[in-house]
């Protein structure tokens, strides 16, 4: 697994339109294994908060680049 500032190196010279596409991902992802753990099928709860946290530091991201405008 990637780490954190691995992550967010690759997130900053990602445009706008990717950053939303991969959120858009990330939070379907995020959805079916809250539904998976409803009906208790999901084994490593865990991987519900590292999807969280990496749609917060997308959304982090994105509105830094949309104030500052440095995706242009």
């Amino acid at each position: 697994m990637k780490g954190k500032w691995v992550f967010m190196k690759e997130l900053q010279e990602k445009t706008p339109k990717e950053l939303v596409s991969t959120r858009k991902k990330l939070k379907l992802e995020l959805y079916s294994l809250n539904m998976k753990n409803a009906v208790r099928g999901l084994k490593k709860t865990s991987d519900i908060s590292k999807i969280r946290r990496d749609i917060a530091r997308i959304n982090t991201v994105l509105k830094s680049k949309l104030k500052d405008k440095t995706w242009q």
